[in-house]
């Protein structure tokens, strides 16, 4: 596997394993067989059993292989900083050190497990960046929220058309590295805590006018758009609440359930979904209206990140 080869990198925990499995199912169905898709699957607690489950998947591919990586150390000595909130856990922060582990690639796709593709992931990540240091869609909830919208413009200071969701990110790794990511970005981690979208709003900070925007059907989340086929989709993405193995009536969740259904995991879906209580559900709820009422009260702060920017008080 030395030609062709397209990395694809994951990062998840025990609990998403199952989601792994079914993105993975809609990857290889698409693939084109002249590609070799190296897989990497970012971890910090990752059992044995889902390890074996997910290599005997690909074992049967004979384009794709896996690997597991354990990030615990790699990520020690700032493991205490990295703030996460909600549902969310330290491993959303791992996609920012492929740059640094991974010198063998100039170019490297991450992609959330919550995820349906419907097309070669090839075409995604032969997408030409330039010296770009990113190529990612516009996020879609921070177009329709009006609380997203003036966070983003006002305490990020970044157009709300620019803003992308960093969920399926296509990284040059090259420039990346050039540009001393990593760096910049432990030293904005130490002057700045961002609570509303984490390591996103890092990645949109530091790349800011360096991005590649993608068309949105390779990253299309599920909100209403009759400007948009579904037959014309090329990656469905269920973020935030939007999961059809928690609540029914999400939309795209039949292509979702496609695909369960070809791994066989329709009724260890069916349990997740059991399992949600009413409790979780209004804790989801609740969430998600902190995190818009966080938004809308951060944005009209004196010290937000622009300000400090522009005063010269944040240097990174």
């Amino acid at each position: 596997m030395k030609d062709n080869i397209i990395p694809i990198f994951f990062s998840i925990d025990d609990n998403y394993a199952p989601f792994l499995k079914i993105a993975l199912c809609s990857i290889t169905e698409h693939a084109n067989k002249e590609n070799n898709y190296k897989i990497y699957v970012l971890f910090s607690r990752l059992n044995d059993a889902n390890k074996l489950d997910i290599t005997k998947f690909l074992s049967n591919h004979s384009n794709f292989s896996v690997e597991f990586v354990d990030m615990n150390e790699h990520v020690s000595e700032i493991s205490d900083a990295l703030f996460t909130r909600d549902y969310y856990s330290k491993t959303t922060y791992y996609r920012l050190f492929i740059p640094r582990l991974f010198p063998q690639y100039n170019k490297a796709l991450y992609i959330d497990s919550d995820i349906i593709v419907l097309d070669d992931i090839a075409n995604l990540y032969n997408i030409d960046l330039g010296t770009n240091l990113i190529g990612a869609t516009p996020d879609e909830s921070v177009q329709i929220i009006p609380e997203f919208i003036t966070y983003v413009e006002k305490y990020l200071g970044i157009k709300h058309e620019h803003y992308f969701n960093a969920g399926i990110i296509l990284m040059n790794l090259d420039e990346l590295r050039k540009f001393e990511f990593e760096k910049k970005f432990v030293s904005l981690l130490k002057q700045i805590k961002f609570s509303v979208a984490q390591d996103q709003d890092y990645l949109n900070a530091i790349c800011k006018d360096r991005v590649t925007y993608v068309p949105s059907v390779w990253d299309k989340m599920p909100f209403p758009n009759p400007n948009i086929k579904v037959e014309d989709l090329k990656l469905i993405h269920y973020n935030l609440t939007f999961k059809p193995w928690h609540y029914d009536g999400i939309l795209y969740e039949d292509i979702f359930f496609k695909y369960a259904d070809k791994v066989g995991l329709r009724d260890t879906i069916n349990k997740i979904k059991e399992n949600f209580s009413e409790e979780d559900k209004k804790a989801d709820q609740l969430g998600g209206q902190r995190l818009i009422k966080m938004a809308g009260e951060l944005a009209e702060i004196q010290d937000t990140y622009a300000n400090l920017l522009k005063q010269g008080k944040i240097k990174f």
